[in-house]
């Protein structure tokens, strides 16, 4: 069975009771509840309008702190919510890693929505990137696995479609791997990224419109075809046209046949490590079959 991560460390919901009691006592009678343990960070609600995010395994703990620096001017951009940080959590005997209280941003997940309730949010999706999607200054960093060249993520995707059982659409799959391969590279300055937006990260308003974007470990700086994905990865085809549109002549072709690419990259990880997570697997399926189509 292909799985998630497993956690170097998972903390106990009294542990970070402790944490928040020792650091924001402030904050420490506030009822705690966990609300997920993600691939690189765990997240607990502390009332009504505040989180705690803390990293799940050691690899995971760069991706804190960058929030912690990037986020603050990203909400100043965002015409949407973003998960700002309030607190930067500093490690303890109970936890030794940085983790932090951030603002608890409302809405439902678009990954527990119908694919057909998710196109009320492409044109605010599209502004949210528009405004994400500026140079990064000097010291951003470059997340080897997100916004490099695409090709740089080649083996990867060649290795997981050699799995027939579970890609049996693998040839034509291939045929959109190396067309998205043949487009033009990324020539524009570095730009900043979320760097992992796909539908289990984008929160819906009730009536479908775009309401917050959280979970950004993953910022950093690169190719902006990697956030474009979303394309695929949370629209049916109509959406999606509409979505694209929504970009006009900011975006160019061979960046959106990058972006296809980028969106088999995403697809297949998430159906090749998530059998035990059926909200990502469904993610990555709905990918696969919006590929496919265009």
């Amino acid at each position: 069975m292909a799985s998630m991560p497993p956690a170097t460390l998972e903390v106990s919901n009294a542990a970070v009771q402790r944490l928040v009691r020792e650091q924001r006592p402030d904050l420490g009678d506030r009822p705690l509840v966990r609300i997920e343990n993600g691939w690189d960070n765990a997240t607990f609600r502390l009332g009504d309008d505040l989180a705690v995010r803390l990293p799940r395994r050691a690899e995971a703990v760069p991706l804190i702190l960058h929030e912690q620096r990037y986020l603050p001017d990203i909400a100043r951009r965002s015409p949407v919510a973003v998960p700002v940080p309030v607190h930067a959590g500093r490690p303890t005997s109970d936890f030794p890693w940085p983790w932090s209280i951030v603002r608890w941003v409302p809405g439902d997940a678009a990954a527990d929505v119908g694919p057909a309730d998710r196109g009320r949010a492409a044109e605010g999706l599209a502004d949210f990137l528009l405004s994400l999607h500026v140079p990064a200054e000097s010291g951003v960093p470059v997340n080897p696995f997100r916004g490099v060249p695409l090709t740089d993520r080649e083996s990867a995707v060649v290795e997981r479609l050699r799995d027939r059982e579970r890609y049996p659409q693998a040839a034509p799959l291939g045929a959109v791997w190396a067309e998205a391969s043949a487009a033009k590279a990324w020539a524009g300055p570095a730009m900043m990224l979320h760097g992992d937006l796909h539908p289990g990260n984008i929160l819906l308003a009730d009536g479908g419109s775009l309401a917050g974007v959280i979970d950004f470990g993953d910022v950093g700086a690169g190719d902006p075809a990697v956030d474009l994905a979303v394309a695929w990865l949370m629209f049916d085809a109509g959406a999606r046209r509409r979505f694209m549109g929504a970009f006009g002549p900011a975006v160019d072709g061979d960046t959106w046949m990058r972006a296809r690419g980028w969106a088999l990259v995403l697809s297949t990880a998430m159906l090749s490590n998530s059998d035990d997570n059926p909200r990502m697997f469904a993610v990555g399926e709905f990918g696969i079959s919006q590929i496919l189509e265009g």
